[in-house]
């Protein structure tokens, strides 16, 4: 018996099925393609202009798409390119901006980020499993944005540190970096609060 290869159907056929891959495989995402926009861009309206644009890319370049692989990260790389590009879209306008303005007072201020000793070791992250409320997402959020990108894609969508690596276009170890130091934020931040709910013991508390 002769196997057909792919490109030895005709254009209908392939056009049917790469619709089919697109219903099965690419539009269940949406709701993680949302999330990951939104921990992006931290704005409702961008995020559901990403994710429309994320899918109407997708089904433009589904022939790029090998059915049964790793949807979710093929359409998160996709996703995050969209919002580099839109962000250096915005920086050059405020640039612009800036400069025709001359100086303005009133310039941007960044978040400084208060480096505290850590007092719960935890290299692995099982300091905030069961922790998953909107204290956790809002200290996710004040992350830095290259610690926040791996925090979500490996701890809020469970993507393995090899998908981590192919979304963000880096090594895997250096993956592995940005987690250590995410989740160590994460852990000064949010020390006192889960000594409050009980799911870590205080410093000092009795039988500690």
């Amino acid at each position: 018996m002769t196997m057909r290869r792919p490109e030895d159907s005709s254009p209908d056929e392939r056009t049917h099925e790469q619709s089919r891959v697109f219903e099965e495989e690419i539009l269940p995402q949406i709701d993680a393609v949302y999330s990951f926009a939104l921990h992006l861009s931290k704005d409702r309206d961008l995020a559901d202009d990403l994710t429309q644009e994320t899918f109407l890319r997708a089904f433009k370049n589904i022939g790029g798409y090998t059915p049964g692989s790793r949807p979710k990260s093929w359409l998160f790389t996709i996703c995050r390119n969209l919002f580099l590009r839109r962000r250096e879209r915005s920086a050059r306008h405020r640039e612009i901006v800036s400069e025709v303005a001359e100086k303005d007072p009133r310039q941007l201020s960044r978040e400084n980020t208060v480096f505290m000793e850590v007092r719960n070791r935890d290299p692995e992250g099982e300091f905030w499993k069961g922790i998953v409320d909107d204290e956790v997402l809002n200290a996710i959020e004040r992350l830095p944005h290259e610690f926040r990108e791996a925090v979500v894609l490996s701890d809020i969508e469970d993507l393995p540190y090899d998908e981590v690596a192919e979304v963000l276009g880096v090594p895997v170890g250096t993956v592995k970096s940005r987690l250590f130091r995410g989740r160590k934020l994460l852990q000064k931040k949010l020390y006192d609060y889960a000594s409050e709910q009980g799911i870590i013991p205080r410093e000092g508390a009795d039988g500690a």
